[in-house]
């Protein structure tokens, strides 16, 4: 299923955006943590950085083969060895990962398709108990330079809901200054 228009803007724009290396330690990903799977990672822009701190692999999968071979170009230029890349319309057919098999996912960028609740579920059944979620997505605010229209971007309050709806507990949320937000919310029962 190709998703709705989310606005992604070129690789040099899009990029500018962003410190990754930043979010991913604010959003709680680091050294410690084992495997990763990544629903839709563009152009690699958190692939990379994730693949250099984490101990496992990073399973990341796109739709779109310009993506994927945008962000293999990147994994060779790195020299990494741990990143798994799939073509993957992972919303029709799920990730293709076994249950319960990674310690992180990374939902970015991505909850305005049609169906977010089936990527919140396919990120539930993957993880391990007590894995992590993690969502960023625009600001609801029309002034963005860019993103998917007012109509499809979720609210972080509607994001929440859904994992909580999922069975994710504990979210915690941050500002992730100039454009987007952050989620981090985790996989089992409330503390």
């Amino acid at each position: 299923m190709k998703a709705r228009e989310s606005g992604m803007p070129e690789r040099d724009m899009w990029e500018k955006f962003f410190n990754p290396a930043k979010i991913l330690a604010t959003l709680g990903l680091n050294s410690q943590t084992v495997d990763v799977a990544e629903f839709g990672c563009g152009y690699g822009t958190f692939t990379i950085p994730a693949a250099k701190v984490i101990k496992g692999k990073i399973y990341a999968l796109d739709i779109e083969p310009d993506m994927i071979r945008i962000t293999n170009e990147e994994v060779k230029k790195h020299g990494l060895n741990n990143v798994r890349i799939t073509l993957r319309d992972f919303i029709a057919e799920g990730s293709g990962l076994s249950d319960e098999s990674v310690d992180y996912v990374m939902l970015f960028n991505i909850l305005h398709l049609e169906k977010p609740t089936v990527l919140i579920h396919e990120a539930k059944r993957v993880l391990k108990d007590g894995g992590k979620l993690g969502i960023i997505h625009w600001n609801y605010d029309p002034k963005t330079p860019r993103g998917p229209s007012m109509d499809i971007r979720p609210k972080p309050e509607q994001c929440i809901k859904w994992a909580e709806s999922a069975g994710f507990s504990n979210p915690v949320r941050y500002d992730l200054k100039p454009y987007h937000y952050g989620i981090v919310l985790t996989k089992g029962a409330s503390r």
